[in-house]
């Protein structure tokens, strides 16, 4: 279905499943990409905000991560308006001093997956995009305010390690990442923050650490996981609710002038 003709949204959420409550009244379309559809976008209101709600592993989270239709997901977004996006991640901590239930907001990422694709630009023009500040800096200051006020502990300036999946990391992986300087772990962040880059919108993301990695618990289990999810959830509801009414009308950040020099 095209974009035309419908409403366009400023701000789009990327979230898993159980986040499906921040957005539960709108218009639902899929959106035509030259990757492919998107999965079934929610176009509605937040306050006065125009948002667009993503799930980022379909309606009946039957994608697994290593298998997201990436470009499709960031291409659709872009059509329908998008200038920020905010995504949220399920993590595992890799720094002993995190603990279940802490809200992270990381500030760089260290790229481990393999088998997806990166970029937009697989032809010429060359492009090479500035990561320097992978995350938006603007989005990444409003989530760290706006999570203050809805949870004890906050943790900023973390970098988010984000691994191929499905499975979990072995306790070595995870002693590896934390050597590098890592101190959350997940699967789903990259390419979302790079494509975000090469199409010029903001994008960061707001975590939860749901376990302790390998080698620090005994086991891991989805089940428990899902368990911790389950309580943390409505409060990073709250959060993304209470970002919509801060974000400024105007962009300041480095993400929107991305393409600059970028290209040969």
């Amino acid at each position: 279905m095209d974009s035309e003709g419908l409403i366009q949204a400023n701000l789009a959420f990327i979230c898993g499943t159980g986040m499906e409550e921040l957005l539960r009244e709108g218009r639902e379309l899929r959106i035509g990409t030259p990757f492919g559809p998107s999965p079934k976008i929610t176009l509605g209101k937040i306050g006065s905000l125009n948002v667009a709600f993503l799930p980022r592993h379909g309606e009946e989270h039957d994608v697994p991560p290593h298998r997201v239709n990436y470009r499709a997901n960031m291409w659709s977004l872009n059509k329908l308006g998008v200038t920020r996006i905010i995504a949220t991640n399920a993590v595992g901590a890799v720094n002993r001093d995190y603990k279940p239930g802490d809200f992270v907001v990381p500030r760089d990422i260290i790229d481990f997956t393999r088998m997806r694709s990166q970029t937009f630009y697989d032809e010429a023009p060359v492009t090479h995009i500035d990561v320097t500040q992978p995350y938006c800096p603007e989005l990444m200051s409003l989530l760290v305010r706006a999570s203050r006020k809805h949870a004890k502990r906050v943790k900023r300036n973390a970098v988010f390690a984000c691994t191929e999946g499905p499975r979990y990391e072995t306790p070595a992986e995870i002693g590896m990442l934390r050597k590098l300087g890592a101190d959350i772990v997940g699967m789903t962040t990259a390419p979302e923050t790079f494509l975000a880059r090469e199409l010029e919108m903001c994008y960061a993301t707001i975590c939860f650490v749901s376990n302790m990695a390998a080698g620090i618990e005994a086991r891991l289990t989805t089940e428990e996981v899902i368990k911790v999810a389950g309580k943390i959830i409505p409060k990073l509801i709250l959060v993304l609710k209470e970002v919509v009414g801060m974000i400024p009308r105007e962009r300041k950040c480095v993400c929107s002038r991305a393409l600059q020099g970028a290209k040969i």
